[in-house]
């Protein structure tokens, strides 16, 4: 789970007005932060099956909110997955 102090640092930073909290986008940076602290995790803990399972659901709903999100704003979707160095 992330800190309370980092999730807001990221929706601060990702929010489309000023009280966005659930737009794709901002969605789309709290999974990567999450995605990027297991991969950290997974460096130590080679045998932790159970959250590997986790990651790849996370993974998933990361990559149907960036189809969604390229369907409805490309633009949008370029400069996210550059900003959050997404390969894709």
């Amino acid at each position: 789970m992330l800190a309370k102090e980092k999730k807001t640092k990221v929706i601060e930073d990702y929010k489309t007005h000023p009280k966005d909290t659930g737009s794709c986008s901002v969605q789309i940076a709290l999974l990567t932060e999450r995605i990027n602290s297991l991969t950290t995790h997974f460096k130590t803990h080679k045998k932790d099956h159970h959250s590997r399972q986790g990651l790849l659901k996370l993974v998933n709903q990361r990559r149907r909110l960036l189809d969604y999100l390229k369907r409805y704003d490309e633009n949008k979707y370029k400069e996210l997955i550059k900003k959050l160095d997404i390969r894709k």
